[in-house]
């Protein structure tokens, strides 16, 4: 059964599966960051959503439903990283998660959705100062947000629209190979930077795609 608006209880299963993803991918994007970056992207989201399932957890302890919305959910998950996770990516999605969960209106359907992301999105580039083309997360974030809303606009349904979003984020990532860094540490090694694909760009492609997944159970 799909989902046709993303409420709280979709918004807690696109959580939990995006925390799946980060743990079954966590090598491979510090295999990533090894390449250009720090090598601990992988490591650091790992640590940021396991403290993020246990806040979910906890805010279910006492017999409640939790959060009272999805926005409410997401602002937690936000607010977590941000506390939990170390270096560039912490503030980054820490600030995407807070902002897209403000923004987020109860029952979202796929254009709701879309602003909400292309607020967390905003929140991104104001911080990290990168545009698409620099070799970050955004250039899997702004097609994503791109294609949801398109999706949107025609009248596709949460689950195509989320797919189409994170096709478009996975080729956004896959597109970074043979850019050159220009915002993050990555910047540092100049032309040396190109050839790798971008772990930001990767892990927001899985972060997108654990929306789609879930959006279609």
């Amino acid at each position: 059964m799909t989902h046709e608006t993303l409420d709280t209880a979709l918004a807690e299963a696109w959580i939990r599966a995006a925390a799946a993803a980060v743990g079954r991918t966590e090598e491979q994007l510090t295999a990533l960051d090894a390449a250009i970056g720090d090598g601990d992207h992988g490591s650091n989201l790992r640590r940021g959503f396991t403290a993020v399932l246990a806040a979910l957890d906890d805010a279910g302890s006492d017999g409640s439903a939790g959060f009272d919305s999805a926005g409410a959910l997401l602002r937690t998950v936000g607010s977590t990283l941000l506390a939990k996770v170390g270096g560039a990516s912490g503030p980054l999605y820490g600030q995407a998660f807070r902002v897209a969960g403000a923004e987020l209106p109860p029952d979202a359907g796929p254009a709701a959705c879309a602003d909400a992301l292309a607020a967390g999105l905003a929140a991104v580039r104001a911080l990290g100062g990168a545009e698409p083309g620099d070799k970050t997360m955004v250039d899997a974030l702004a097609p994503a947000v791109d294609a949801l809303r398109t999706a949107a606009a025609a009248g596709a349904a949460l689950a195509g629209a989320t797919a189409a979003a994170a096709d478009a984020a996975e080729q956004g990532a896959r597109a970074t190979t043979p850019l050159q860094a220009r915002r993050g540490r990555a910047s540092y090694l100049g032309p040396r930077s190109v050839g790798h694909q971008d772990p930001g760009a990767t892990s927001a492609a899985l972060i997108v795609r654990a929306l789609a997944d879930a959006a279609a159970r």
